[in-house]
């Protein structure tokens, strides 16, 4: 947020005169969010200058904490080669069948999706209808039952049925996991279908007008990006798709009118020709990485790590004359916690037995794309790490009374959190807000993929102010708002910590190895097609 020298000069007179009568361990914590949270670190984006400041911050707050560089070079950074990319032009759609070549029209029948793996894709193949594309027997929902789409490219609905549950309608609703079911069946593409309800949430033409906005993953050596296994070629409207379907499109945009439609897959007549063009401009970023070395001669190797996204949204349109999007609770207090929680460590004088990692990872909000490269690119083995405990934008406004533990109910690790944090007095709760999805929605659902027990804490649903909370945060997510101007209770901050220091503790020098609850679905993602 933007404010003029004077204004600057009476913040410092106010900060001063609060710091003085914060404790020492609510000040620390303050201090951190108010430089990672100042308009100087212009919202922290991952691959920005700024951001490269902040990640030297954490690096010398780890430092001084008593941590080990775990990064690389001996030092506590790990490098993150990333790349933008975009659609480069509006491509071309030819839809060939009974009646010959029918080139289809730019933001009227079709938008291109940019491909992070490749300059040019260029695909031609019949089309085979495959209503949702999710393939999870266990969940009833079986797409590709009578179909084969060896060598084709399948049209799918975006989402999920609302009759699943919301992490899962999350994770199988997602293009990434419809593109790795797709390519498990010998798919070559998809394409997605704009359904009547999707066009009253987001009408076409605004697709079409953000059809080039820039995006960003990590980048492979010869600069393009990482990919899905095969590529999205992008959506057709209802005009296109009606093209597509030919007489059956109005049944089966009526069936899309239902929250839980069940489609008959088939296919279409036809051969769709896709070509579309992408462009890649370089750019690089980090992760911020210490150790704590377990002091058992046995566990000393497992490594539990606890994580934080570092990087916020940066700058973006104003919103009443304000373009820097601070990002004080998502997620500079997070990161502050995680500081304050090695600070826990060191003062307590004990070690613990297993190898405890902190992680600040740049680019979540890309796509978690900082921790996906961490995983694929781990700086400990990835077969020694235990367990991941994340910290992602936790409401610290209110008297939390409770916490929720996303993912607790799916491994070992919940008994050790309901146990750890008893301790200070609270309790924990059920998700008070499951059709959102949480739990595949932070860096810790990239470990939940190659298998690893994760937990994803926030302060729970009960506790005065909390609905007044949630609703100013719900206002300012993503946007300038979320500054240093909202009512943070450091004292909250610190309860926090406390309670995310037990609970490390706890995982670390518990007797066991976390496994994964008999027949939870993500804790087989790693043994399978839908392993990223």
């Amino acid at each position: 947020m933007y404010r003029p020298l004077g204004a600057l000069a009476a913040l410092a007179v106010a900060t001063a005169a609060v710091a003085q009568s914060l404790p020492a361990d609510q000040a620390a914590m303050k201090a951190h969010v108010m430089f990672l949270a100042s308009d100087a670190m212009k919202g922290r984006e991952a691959g920005s200058p700024e951001f490269d400041i902040a990640a030297q911050y954490v690096a010398a707050q780890f430092f001084a904490a008593g941590l080990q560089p775990g990064g690389e070079a001996g030092g506590y950074l790990q490098r993150v080669p990333l790349v933008r990319y975009k659609a480069a032009d509006r491509g071309e759609f030819v839809l060939t069948d009974g009646a010959g070549a029918r080139p289809l029209v730019f933001g009227t029948d079709y938008v291109p999706a940019a491909n992070p793996g490749v300059a040019e894709t260029r695909v031609s193949a019949p089309v085979v209808f495959v209503g949702y594309g999710i393939d999870a027997a266990q969940y009833g929902q079986t797409d590709y039952a009578g179909v084969d789409v060896r060598g084709k490219i399948v049209a799918v609905f975006g989402g999920a049925p609302a009759r699943l549950g919301g992490e899962e309608r999350a994770f199988f609703g997602s293009p990434g996991t419809k593109a790795r079911a797709a390519a498990a069946h010998g798919a070559i593409a998809t394409i997605t279908l704009e359904s009547p309800a999707t066009a009253k949430a987001r009408p076409f033409a605004r697709i079409a007008d953000s059809f080039a906005r820039e995006r960003m993953t990590w980048a492979k050596p010869d600069g393009t990006g990482t990919a899905d296994p095969i590529p999205s070629l992008g959506t057709l409207s209802q005009a296109g798709a009606a093209k597509l379907f030919g007489a059956a499109w109005p049944k089966v945009a009526k069936l899309a009118g239902s929250a839980n439609a069940k489609f008959t897959s088939r296919a279409l007549a036809g051969t769709l020709t896709a070509t579309t063009h992408t462009g890649f401009t370089a750019a690089a970023s980090s992760n911020v990485i210490g150790l704590i070395p377990g002091s058992d001669p046995v566990l000393a190797g497992q490594v539990v790590v606890l994580s934080a996204h570092l990087d916020h949204i940066g700058v973006t349109a104003p919103v009443k004359g304000d373009a820097i999007n601070n990002g004080a609770l998502d997620n500079a207090i997070g990161i502050a916690s995680l500081i304050e929680e090695a600070k826990r460590f060191a003062a307590s004088g004990q070690r613990p037995k297993r190898t405890i990692l902190f992680l600040a990872v740049t680019g979540e909000e890309k796509g978690l794309v900082g921790s996906d490269y961490f995983t694929n690119h781990p700086t400990v083995p990835l077969a020694d790490i235990v367990a991941d405990v994340n910290l992602d934008m936790p409401i610290l406004t209110y008297r939390f009374e409770d916490m929720v533990v996303f993912g607790a109910e799916r491994s070992s690790l919940g008994p050790v959190v309901r146990e750890a944090i008893a301790t200070l007095g609270v309790s924990l709760s059920p998700d008070p807000t499951p059709e959102e999805g949480i739990f595949v929605r932070s860096d810790h659902f990239r470990f939940v993929q190659k298998g690893i027990p994760s937990v994803f804490l926030w302060p729970g649903p009960k506790g005065p102010g909390r609905a007044a909370s949630v609703a100013f945060m719900t206002r300012c997510y993503h946007r300038p708002c979320d500054d240093l101007t909202q009512p943070i209770l450091w004292d909250q901050g610190i309860r926090f910590v406390d309670a995310n220091y037990r609970i490390a503790r706890a995982i670390a020098d518990g007797p066991a190895r976390p496994t994964w609850n008999a027949g939870d679905y993500f804790g087989t993602l790693y043994n399978g097609p839908m392993a990223r």
